[in-house]
């Protein structure tokens, strides 16, 4: 972890409300998807939040992960060094978020680079690990591993296509939404001042 010093007032409470919304069962969901998914030799952290901070940290295994969900050879992450020195860990934390958002999670579920490597906000990477994992089933192209039911599906766009001359016949019909003009008249209307020529 970074040299960050304990926080204090507003900060504090805010730090308390972002920690709230982390779920220890969802970690453990996710625990099991990233160990079915990577397959190999892969050593199960213990539970917690720091453990599974800790287990993600360096970004070696979210980069096997994003790797496991793409075919042999078309691993959008070539080398996935070992180190131990902070800013290529750091580097493969960005290298996994860009490759997730290239795969399909959409840009408002990625966490930041310090969420987790600093333990900011530990609920956004589950956030953004719950949409790759939905997005991965919903592709449904052989690479999911694990229970189907860990995830739910992504709904679908269902795009309909439509003739020029459909289109056309569109253009001509009133949607009834604009109201109808049917049986309007102004048959019983007075003009404006009226009655004052009518009083005495």
């Amino acid at each position: 972890m970074a040299n960050r010093g304990p926080s204090y007032g507003l900060s504090r409470e805010v730090q308390e409300k972002i920690d709230q919304k982390y779920d220890p069962e969802l970690e453990t969901r996710l625990v099991d998807w990233i160990m079915a998914q990577c397959g190999g030799n892969m050593e199960r952290p213990q539970p917690g939040k720091e453990n599974f901070q800790n287990w993600l940290m360096d970004g070696t295994i979210l980069c096997r992960l994003i790797n496991s969900l793409y075919p042999r050879g078309k691993e959008p992450i070539k080398k996935i060094p070992e180190t131990q020195m902070a800013f290529k860990q750091m580097e493969k934390i960005s290298q996994f978020l860009q490759a997730a958002e290239a795969y399909g999670v959409i840009t408002t579920d990625i966490f930041q680079t310090v969420d987790l490597w600093e333990g900011k906000d530990m609920a956004a990477v589950q956030r953004t690990l719950m949409a790759l994992g939905s997005v991965a089933l919903t592709k449904d192209d052989g690479h999911y591993r694990g229970d189907r039911d860990w995830f739910h599906r992504k709904s679908q766009g269902n795009r309909r296509e439509f003739s020029e001359e459909q289109l056309r016949q569109g253009q001509n019909l009133i949607g009834l939404q604009m109201g109808s003009n049917r049986g309007a008249s102004q048959a019983g209307m007075t003009g404006y001042g009226m009655h004052r020529q009518i009083m005495p």
